[in-house]
């Protein structure tokens, strides 16, 4: 008898061949060796059928038809893929075939891969074994396969992904179809189109639209105000220091309505008023009441997952997160890097016990050869499974994205940017065996009569991590060196002269549009721009959608032409059609617009794949949504009511010049999955 190896991609399927040192022959999608078999996938084979599938009436769009809730779901072989199927199929099938050993993607897209070609070929009494790995290298896919369990093992997570696939498909298609119907030809109307406008909404997608609309709407609201801040130069060993006022309780202005934060002024004249106070008697002196030097540690940063590394290659290539996993996922078929659609940012205790490998590879990688080589001799790896870059708590399906150490001489075949990808992987990693940066941070406070004035400054005192998580960067400067030497001799009470006051005017900022990378982070944080990376670390819960797919959404809302991405800034700004269907949603769905909402949808999968929520409690939950939300914009009659929204998003853009992006023809296909 035979066992069959199904992988995800022909590539893959070779990596398996090889770790397992097979003598295989070539056939017609699958190799075949004497005990074993390797065939593969090619993503996707089957899909969800559409609505005309179950009812040729279906194919026309029509309110009556709606919601439109299948009892059992129909799916279909994708036509491009189906001579692959056919073969997969046979030999799932294949009488001398008793083993089937699942190597697909480790995670939950991968398991919905294999799970419907199983449905599809009707596959029964065969034993099926799960293989889940973190990495391509040899020795990882030996293990997996060595450790590989029952399939039933994995149910809960099947079933979680074939809840996804249902709660984008009954979304996808109920309401895009209702909002289409209801509003399509007001939004074609306002555009002066002779066609119906497609509105393809989705439970993640509208979502993040939302919030690239939102953010743009407060910025045009924004208002500039001046605000005036008051700097002292003082005088400290014939050098020129300046410190900058803050109201304290001492001074005039405490608890005052004119005053902006804590270190300015809203109006210009009461800042020449309060330095009219400080000068009446001269020569005006401070004293100083304060001074501390503290000595500060800064840890290196936790390792990259998806969203991270997304973040940071969109600020320092400017390329899209699209972009980013394609270039780590090619590094990891390369057998470079760890698997990486993941969101955790540390390690499992297994894993930092064999850590020294990944080292010891590393030190024939030659940017970085001499911090290996420093970590292996002085084994600094020690005791990493102390600290806080491993918690096997914060690990589900993988842990974070690291360097094998393994498959370097892929290196040369590399890109220009995915090496540089590649480097940054590995400074993040060779930083965590690395001790804290070390600062001395010194502030000093003195006193104008009843006003107080500060300075402070930060000086590094040991670079530690910074000298690996720096290398091959351009060198920053790290605090005011002259200021630290100036500031290290003076002790409380010291009288300093002041030379002159100056004001200087600021003006308050607008939000930050958000761009590719700082929108994969808000989706990871369920709405939240959290720019803190140690904030991010201790904020737990589901985000909007998945590390699989953030990248993916925000790609389809920008071939739909509902945002637009500048390709150098990677800015994401909405187009007036985008707009417009925000605002469409907002009048008739507005819960597709909530972050948190969304949010939780992806936590009740999370639920469904540890078998905390069973299936049948979600999919209960999912259509009363679908039912009570398509039936609101049954009866609602608000068009004419969007005249005036669409009017004010139109003074914005020019008159036509953006098209609505889908398609003639394309409204049966506007499932939005996501």
């Amino acid at each position: 008898m035979k066992s069959l190896f199904i992988t995800e991609k022909p590539s893959v399927a070779r990596e398996f061949a090889k770790a397992l040192k097979l003598n295989t022959s070539n056939h017609d999608g699958y190799m075949e060796s004497q005990n074993t078999i390797i065939t593969w996938c090619v993503g996707h084979l089957i899909s969800m059928s559409y609505p005309e599938a179950y009812d040729p009436a279906l194919k026309k769009w029509d309110m009556k038809t709606l919601p439109f809730l299948p009892k059992e779901y129909k799916y279909e072989v994708i036509p491009a893929v189906k001579k692959q199927y056919t073969i997969v199929s046979g030999l799932l099938n294949r009488e001398d075939v008793d083993t089937i050993y699942v190597c697909t993607d480790s995670g939950r897209e991968g398991e919905y891969i294999y799970r419907l070609v199983e449905q599809m070929a009707h596959v029964t009494g065969k034993n099926r074994r799960r293989v889940w790995i973190d990495s391509q290298t040899e020795e990882e896919v030996r293990r997996g396969i060595k450790e590989a369990k029952d399939l039933s093992e994995y149910d809960n997570l099947a079933a979680s992904a074939y809840l996804r696939a249902k709660e984008d498909y009954l979304m996808g298609i109920n309401f895009s179809r209702a909002l289409t119907l209801k509003y399509g030809w007001t939004i074609s109307n306002y555009m002066k189109q002779n066609r119906n406008t497609v509105i393809a909404v989705g439970r993640v997608m509208t979502c993040v639209l939302g919030m690239i609309v939102r953010r743009e709407r407060e910025i045009r609201a924004f208002v500039p105000t001046p605000f005036y801040r008051i700097l002292g130069d003082f005088i400290l060993e014939d050098e020129k220091v300046e410190m900058e006022w803050k109201v304290t309780a001492d001074s005039q202005y405490y608890g005052s309505p004119y005053l902006y934060k804590e270190n300015g002024l809203k109006e210009e004249k009461y800042a020449k008023q309060l330095i009219d106070y400080m000068v009446k008697e001269p020569p005006v002196v401070g004293e100083v009441v304060s001074i501390s030097r503290k000595k500060e540690k800064k840890y290196a940063p936790l390792l990259f997952n998806l969203a991270e590394l997304q973040n940071t290659c969109s600020k320092m290539f400017k390329i899209s997160p699209d972009q980013t996993l394609k270039v780590v996922q090619e590094l990891y078929e390369k057998k470079l890097v760890t698997y990486p659609r993941t969101d955790a940012r540390v390690l499992s205790t297994a894993v930092a016990k064999e850590i020294y490998k990944n080292i010891r590879g590393l030190a024939g990688y030659e940017p970085f050869s001499v911090f290996a080589t420093e970590i292996l001799e002085q084994k600094q790896y020690q005791g990493l499974a102390r600290t806080r870059y491993v918690n096997d708590k914060q690990i589900t399906d993988h842990y974070a994205i690291i360097p094998t150490g393994q498959g370097l001489g892929a290196l040369r075949s590399l890109s220009q940017l995915s090496a540089s990808v590649y480097m940054v992987i590995v400074r993040r990693f060779l930083s965590i065996f690395y001790p804290p940066a070390i600062y001395q941070k010194i502030n000093m406070e003195a006193a104008v009569l009843t006003e107080h004035f500060f300075t402070s400054t930060k000086v590094l005192l040991e670079e530690g991590y910074l000298k690996v998580a720096n290398a091959g960067l351009p060198k920053k400067e790290e605090g005011n060196q002259a200021l630290a030497q100036l500031l290290a001799k003076i002790r409380k009470g010291k009288k300093l002269p002041v030379r002159e006051f100056h004001i200087k005017e600021g003006t308050t900022s607008p939000p930050k549009r958000y761009n590719s990378g700082s929108m994969v982070l808000a989706m990871e944080n369920a709405g939240q721009l959290i720019e803190d990376e140690e904030l991010r670390a201790q904020i737990k819960g589901s985000g909007i959608g998945t590390s699989a797919t953030r990248a993916e959404i925000i790609k389809k809302l920008v071939n739909n032409k509902y945002i637009a991405l500048n390709k150098k800034t990677q800015i994401l700004t909405p187009t007036q059609v985008g707009e417009m269907i925000y605002d469409v949603v907002n009048a008739s769905i507005r819960s597709l617009l909530n972050p948190e909402l969304t949010a939780s949808w992806e936590k009740g999968l999370t639920y469904v794949a540890e078998g905390t929520v069973t299936e049948e409690e979600y999919m209960m939950k999912l259509e009363k949504f679908v039912t009570d939300r398509t039936n609101g914009v049954r009866y609602l009659n608000n068009q004419t009511n969007l005249q005036q929204t669409f009017d004010y998003v139109a003074q914005y853009y020019k008159k036509n010049s953006v098209k609505t992006g889908m398609k003639k023809g394309s409204k049966k296909r506007a499932t939005a999955k996501k």
